[in-house]
């Protein structure tokens, strides 16, 4: 059945490979489950009820890309989006969640009918082979620095600048300034050193080849994590429990009141970035799986951006933002998954995760950055592709792999290296090697950045 459904044997793997691929690519990604709820329940949301949505919502959607494109990548709430669906959309614009929602609805409409046109997979065509190989190391970098500040290894501080005093009309008023720097964690934090601890068991475990190394070292690492405190393991603790899902928000989505209260910024910056977001993801990884041909290409791609596409909208029904291909798929194909089946692993254990939230509760952030950054120094290899002697195609590619860690956003780093792209090869007398679609994406970039702000 599993060689039928999947074509195990044409992609040169095996159920165990796949099932393991599967559990750590769900292990790397976990932390979804609570951090959604976490940050969408400022809006007024339950958390149980983001809870449900998120789990159920990249179960399904995660479990249709496996069955229906034989791809092993996951999906699930985005991280980055639903920040800016609580911070910026339900808070910043004072738009209750339930408009919220429909805004993200309406965008996977506008998914789905750009995809069903191929406007999405003449992406495929028109990116050049240079900047497909940067998108793969740009999230290699990216999901490196999410593992190294969920290690906090990396840790960002407020430091107060000396404080300006004014006289105003109502009295004294002190306005206080403050600037952001990046600094080394402490070791004698015992999340860091647990990171550590993590982090070089397995790397020798991938020095030395062992099979299932990643899952290995997340397990590993958990278990370290209990006596030094890290791993939580509450009293009376049962594997087995459901949360209160008495106030779902499935369906409470108000795609009327979306339309009445004029929300075009939001549902185009929605758009953009998750336009942007899957393409990279979903061409990375491909390729870092070796699912791509000589040219870039895959026909499985365009059926893959038709599910995630399906997948914004039924996230949205489900009561949670974007739902989106995550990065960290990178794991498990970094384990040998390479078909829909590491997929479907990933969907069935979002579903199980409904009754045995208390386990997955259990694996600190800590135990599984280190997977995030060795993943990220097997996606940086693509590097080694890029045809550095031609400026006009290495310029670009290195925008496109620095921005996305350094503006932490894989859209800003595609957008930089679109429209360098077009301009170096504009001015070099090459504009005839310009796909034509890259002209159009480059006035969009500059229209979105130019008039409706940064991300």
């Amino acid at each position: 059945m599993f060689e039928k459904l999947f074509q195990l044997k044409k992609y040169n793997t095996d159920v165990k490979t796949e099932v393991i691929a599967g559990l750590t690519t769900f292990m790397t990604m976990a932390y979804i489950l609570f951090l959604n709820p976490a940050i969408l329940s400022s809006t007024g949301m339950e958390r149980d009820a983001v809870f449900f949505a998120t789990a159920a919502a990249a179960g399904i959607v995660t479990m249709a890309m496996g069955l229906f494109v034989n791809f092993p990548v996951a999906l699930a709430p985005g991280m980055g989006l639903n920040a800016y669906f609580a911070a910026v959309v339900a808070g910043g614009l004072g738009m209750p969640w339930q408009v919220a929602l429909g805004a993200v609805f309406i965008s996977g409409i506008i998914f789905i009918i750009l995809t069903v046109t191929q406007v999405r997979q003449l992406l495929v065509d028109a990116v050049p082979d240079s900047m497909k190989r940067a998108i793969t190391v740009g999230i290699g970098l990216f999901i490196t620095i999410i593992g190294v500040k969920m290690a906090e290894i990396m840790v960002i501080q407020a430091v107060p600048i000396p404080s300006t005093v004014e006289k105003m009309a109502e009295g004294p008023a002190v306005l206080k300034f403050f600037e952001w720097n990046i600094v080394l964690g402490s070791f004698s934090n015992p999340a860091t050193l647990l990171a550590l601890i993590g982090l070089a068991i397995t790397g020798i475990l991938m020095a030395r080849g062992v099979k299932g190394a990643l899952l290995i070292g997340i397990l590993a690492a958990t278990a370290v994590g209990i006596p030094l405190g890290v791993t939580q393991i509450p009293e009376h603790f049962t594997p087995f429990a459901l949360p209160d899902f008495s106030k779902l928000a499935v369906g409470a989505l108000d795609i009327k009141g979306a339309f009445e209260m004029g929300i075009w910024t939001v549902v185009f910056t929605f758009t953009f970035v998750e336009l942007f977001d899957t393409f990279g993801t979903l061409v990375g990884t491909a390729n870092k799986a070796g699912l791509l041909d000589k040219h870039g290409k895959s026909p499985r791609l365009g059926r893959a951006m038709l599910v995630d596409a399906f997948g914004v909208s039924f996230g949205a029904l489900m009561g949670t933002s974007t739902v989106t291909a995550f990065v960290e798929s990178s794991a498990g194909v970094s384990e040998g998954g390479r078909t829909g089946l590491t997929a479907v692993t990933v969907g069935v254990l979002f579903l199980l995760a409904l009754v045995l939230a208390p386990v997955a509760g259990l694996i600190p952030g800590a135990a599984t950055a280190p997977a995030l950054i060795i993943v990220g120094v097997l996606m940086a290899s693509a590097v080694r592709e890029i045809n550095f002697d031609d400026f006009t195609e290495s310029f670009p590619a290195f925008l496109t792999f620095t921005l996305m860690p350094f503006t932490y956003s894989i859209a800003n780093g595609i957008a930089a290296g679109i429209v360098s792209y077009v301009i170096l090869k504009a001015a070099a007398g090459r504009a005839k090697d310009v796909h034509w679609l890259m002209w159009i994406l480059a006035v969009l970039v500059v229209v979105r950045y130019a008039f409706l702000g940064g991300e």
